[in-house]
C-alpha cells in the first residue's frame, strides 16, 4: 500500500506523507514492530523516484533516514474536543502559496508530566479527493527543531475518528519532516502558533542538516 500523497498533490504543495496512523491499545513489543514498519516504508519511499523529495544522487546515497529511537513514552492516549463550527482557513506555507484547511479539533494530553494540546486541521483540498477525504493533518513544532529535528517543524498523519469518538492516539514516533526539509522546490504548510509545544519530542523523523 502506498503511503505517499500522489506526486501531483507534492507538487500543489500539501507536502504530507499518507502514513497509516499508529494503531491504537498497543503495548510496547508491539508497538516498536509498529514504529519499525513506519520507519521501514517511509525509506522504502524516499528511495522511490516517483515519491522522494531527495535528488537522485541523495537516493542512492540514502540507507535509512535519520529516526529517533523507538520510544513509547511518546505513543500517548489524548482526549479528542472536535471543532465543528470553525471555518476554512488561509494556512500560512513555505511560500506564497495559501491552501484551505478548517481546524477539526483538538487533542489534550499530557507528556512530560504537563498538560498539553494540539489542533488538528482538515485539507479542504483532500476532501475533494476520493479515498483521501478521512485524513487529517497535524503540525507542530517543539524544543527539539534545529536541535535534532527539522527547524521548520514536523507533521503527524490521522484518520478521522469513528463518529463519538472521545479518544485519538497519538504517536510522535511517526512524526516526519516536511519535504521542504530535503529540498527547496516544495511548497510546505507552517506549523500554527498554537501548536508550538513547550517541550522536547525527541521522537519520530530527525534532521542531519
Amino acid at each position: 500500500m502506498k503511503k505517499m500523497l500522489p506526486i501531483l498533490l507534492l507538487l500543489a504543495g500539501t507536502a504530507q506523507a499518507q502514513m497509516k496512523p499508529a494503531p491504537s491499545g498497543l503495548t510496547p513489543a508491539s508497538h516498536a514492530r509498529s514504529v519499525a514498519d513506519f520507519q521501514h516504508d517511509l525509506n522504502q519511499e524516499f528511495k522511490d523516484p516517483k515519491e522522494s523529495p531527495l535528488s537522485k544522487q541523495e537516493r542512492k546515497k540514502l540507507k535509512s533516514l535519520p529516526f529517533y529511537p523507538a520510544d513509547f513514552a511518546y505513543y500517548v492516549e489524548a482526549r479528542f474536543v472536535p471543532d465543528s463550527t470553525s471555518l476554512p482557513f488561509a494556512m500560512e506555507t513555505s511560500t506564497e502559496r495559501r491552501p484551505m484547511y478548517r481546524k477539526f479539533g483538538e487533542l489534550h494530553f499530557t507528556l512530560q508530566g504537563q498538560e498539553l494540546k494540539l489542533s488538528i486541521y482538515q485539507s479542504q483540498a483532500l476532501l475533494k479527493r476520493p479515498g483521501l477525504e478521512d485524513y487529517l493533518f497535524v503540525p507542530f513544532t517543539d524544543l527539539t527543531n534545529g536541535h535534532g529535528s527539522y527547524g521548520g517543524g514536523r507533521y503527524i498523519d490521522l484518520r478521522i475518528p469513528p463518529k463519538g469518538a472521545t479518544t485519538m492516539t497519538l504517536d510522535f514516533n511517526r512524526a516526519y519532516n516536511p519535504s521542504c526539509a530535503y529540498s527547496a522546490g516544495y511548497s510546505c504548510p507552517v506549523p500554527p502558533a498554537e501548536n508550538r509545544l513547550p517541550v522536547a519530542i525527541p521522537a519520530g523523523v530527525q534532521h542531519e542538516h
